[in-house]
């Protein structure tokens, strides 16, 4: 017992630490003689208080390059959002960015004052996103899940993000209680027609607002690590010309929704209609390079939150 109130003691003093640090504007030698403390004993308050994830920092200075980007990417793309952010050369996280950005977008929607209504995929950048959410009361709006919250073994899929949202925005919440692929087209078409099961479709269909992750093809990819599909599977969408997938749904490399089984067995909602809903999609890194290009290009997507080195890419390319 006594460990674990020294444990939250330590949490206390980051988050004090964290917040006279990013808040306060005060230096790390100030922090030490306003908490009786050494500055070595200030210095590691302040990372562990981002390391436990009670600091959420966000960028809120426009950068001109990354403007001029999201020009152009509209532009050539005729997309309704794009939000650019920095490129960190040295970096290896797919998320330092474009999560706090993304939550940035979802926030604004979110704080609108008349009802909309909001849908939610899945996936580790949009879970990311989520995380970086402040708390937020908007009973008046609905957020919906395209995709299933049920793994392939039936339990609790990890990256599905709308009760990571739950505990943050206090709005209506509608899960989708089935798994991401099932077993058949045949299977699919039974699951949809229940009760439960039809209105969270149909609520989805009527998005305002619509934020999606973006998948890569190969045998690293999530569907993949997350078990929905065998590596053999894997490795034949990709021959027959898979490019990347969004909520389960396969395209190939001009964004075109393969006819193809697996497409078949998808029990996600459809994507909202791009006419009527802003559909953005949220990504970055090398591996997802075609993948991206693909969902603009078809326009699976019609809004998109990514790095200076995806934007260079697609303008390039």
């Amino acid at each position: 017992m006594a460990k674990k109130l020294d444990s939250q003691g330590r949490l206390d003093d980051a988050a004090r630490a964290g917040w006279l640090y990013y808040v306060a504007g005060r230096t790390q030698d100030e922090i030490a003689v306003a908490m009786g403390i050494s500055r070595q004993s200030a210095q590691r308050l302040v990372s562990l208080a981002v390391a436990e994830r009670l600091i959420k920092v966000r960028l809120d200075h426009p950068i001109a390059a990354c403007l001029e980007y999201s020009a152009a990417l509209k532009k050539k793309f005729n997309l309704r959002h794009v939000d650019i952010v920095p490129s960190d050369p040295d970096g290896t996280s797919s998320t330092v960015g474009i999560a706090q950005a993304g939550a940035a977008e979802i926030e604004r929607w979110l704080k609108r004052s008349d009802p909309i209504v909001v849908a939610i995929g899945t996936g580790r950048t949009l879970k990311a996103a989520v995380d970086q959410l402040p708390a937020i009361e908007c009973l008046q709006h609905r957020v919906v899940s395209l995709t299933g919250n049920i793994g392939p073994d039936g339990s609790a899929a990890y990256y599905n993000v709308i009760f990571s949202m739950a505990d943050v925005v206090k709005a209506r919440h509608f899960p989708m209680p089935l798994p991401v692929l099932v077993s058949s087209a045949e299977e699919r078409e039974l699951l949809h027609a229940q009760a439960l099961v039809r209105s969270t479709l149909d609520i989805s269909a009527q998005a305002d607002v619509t934020f999606v992750g973006i998948g890569e093809m190969g045998v690293e990819a999530p569907l993949c690590l997350d078990g929905f599909l065998e590596r053999d599977e894997m490795l034949a969408l990709m021959k027959r010309g898979a490019a990347g997938e969004i909520c389960g749904w396969v395209f190939d490399g001009q964004g075109k929704l393969m006819p193809d089984d697996v497409n078949d067995r998808v029990a996600s909602a459809p994507l909202p209609s791009r006419d009527t809903s802003s559909v953005i999609g949220i990504a970055k890194g090398k591996r997802k390079f075609e993948a991206i290009k693909a969902a603009v290009i078809g326009r699976q997507i019609n809004g998109l939150i990514t790095d200076e080195a995806v934007a260079e890419f697609l303008l390039r390319d």
